[in-house]
């Protein structure tokens, strides 16, 4: 085991660069997570780290070692791809074993570890069969034994559930994440999917465009979003973004006011007429009116503990309603708008399409970004 620290990486592919000042560490035995959208960047830091890419400029070290000139089979590192890579025409034991004989280790410790390996993902009762007499869940299983096996000082793993259906992903996650906690081995995990990043991560790296946006745990992220784009990316269903005017009365949202609380006029220069984005969790929104709804909700809580909680009021229409079960999501927007706002429900709520309701914004957990760089200015940055 071993941590992985990166120096301002940069990686150029003839004139784009697909990725610039990655710097990073990641301690020993922590499960990092790449996270962001197709095209950001994290595939490549990953074959970077790997040694399948060479990066342009930086410096990548795997525990004291620079790593920039050694080949990858000299890094020591397991890598697990999207689909698998399992050789068709061996069994499930001498896919495992493969990387342990190309090492030339001894064939009873061989033997040994594949055993060890095949019990803890569940496969012993698969050894003799081959890759396509297995599922896709199983097949990712070994394809995880075969790394785990080699026992690396680092799992590279490049959007390993990706392939899987609903259930199965979440089943092998969960897998996942328990066999990190047995082995304490790093762990560098590239998804696009938010859900995986939040529920797999120690910290969570969420890269756009080639740059990283923010390094935090996974709660705290989701609490301090940086800026817009994080705050849009990670949540599901994603932070409402309503763009507003500032005007002496407060902020003006398709021809509707919502109030400015005192201490944020106090702590933020807003100058009249400046055109501002305000987000709000769909948690954080409530439904006026409808005593239906009194035991759906917690009181609003004080996350922005220099707010007072305190309550703006809206009309909306309701243009889709989802029911998941135990909560439900509905779809509205301002009244001659096109924006949409989703307000999550408890799932016994009854609401119906072309319903108009008064919604109530929790001022206590708003966020207001700059229009034009997208940077959160409130909450302020904690010191």
């Amino acid at each position: 085991m071993a941590k992985v620290r990166l120096e301002e990486i940069k990686r150029r592919f003839n004139n784009v660069t697909a990725i610039e000042d990655i710097t990073f560490e990641i301690p020993d035995g922590e499960f990092w997570v790449l996270v962001g959208p197709s095209g950001c960047g994290k595939s490549t830091i990953l074959r970077t780290i790997a040694g399948l890419e060479t990066a342009t400029s930086g410096k990548l070290f795997i525990g004291d070692r620079l790593m920039n000139n050694i080949p990858a089979r000299q890094r020591d590192v397991a890598m697990v791809f999207q689909n698998y890579a399992l050789y068709p025409h061996m069994t499930v034991a001498q896919n495992i074993a493969f990387g342990l004989q190309m090492r030339q280790m001894d064939a009873k410790l061989i033997q040994d570890r594949v055993m060890t390996v095949a019990r803890s993902l569940s496969l012993e009762h698969l050894l003799d069969r081959k890759p396509k007499q297995l599922s896709g869940g199983q097949q990712q299983r070994v394809a995880l034994g075969r790394a785990i096996a080699r026992e690396p000082q680092v799992f590279l793993l490049d959007e390993p559930l990706s392939n899987l259906d609903a259930q199965l992903r979440d089943d092998t996650r969960a897998e996942l994440k328990q066999l990190h906690h047995e082995l304490g081995i790093t762990t560098v995990y590239v998804t696009h999917d938010q859900v995986e990043a939040m529920t797999l991560a120690d910290k969570i790296v969420v890269l756009n465009r080639g740059r990283i946006q923010q390094i935090g745990e996974p709660q705290s992220i989701y609490a301090l979003p940086a800026n817009l784009m994080v705050a849009t990316f990670l949540g599901n269903p994603p932070m409402n973004i309503l763009s507003a005017k500032y005007t002496n009365d407060g902020f003006d949202v398709g021809e509707q006011l919502i109030a400015v609380p005192e201490v944020i006029r106090e702590k933020l220069q807003l100058y009249p007429g400046q055109n501002y984005d305000l987000g709000i969790r769909p948690e954080h929104i409530y439904i006026n009116n409808n005593s239906a709804l009194s035991t759906q909700h917690p009181a609003p809580s004080t996350q922005h503990s220099a707010l007072s909680t305190q309550h703006s009021a809206l009309s909306v229409d309701v243009k889709v309603v989802e029911p998941l079960g135990r909560e439900t999501l509905i779809r509205t927007s301002l009244p001659g708008s096109t924006v949409l706002l989703n307000v999550q429900l408890g799932g016994n709520v009854r609401v119906n399409v072309g319903d108009r309701l008064s919604i109530q914004l929790d001022l206590s957990q708003l966020f207001i970004f700059d229009s034009i760089t997208g940077d959160r200015i409130w909450p302020e940055a904690e010191n």
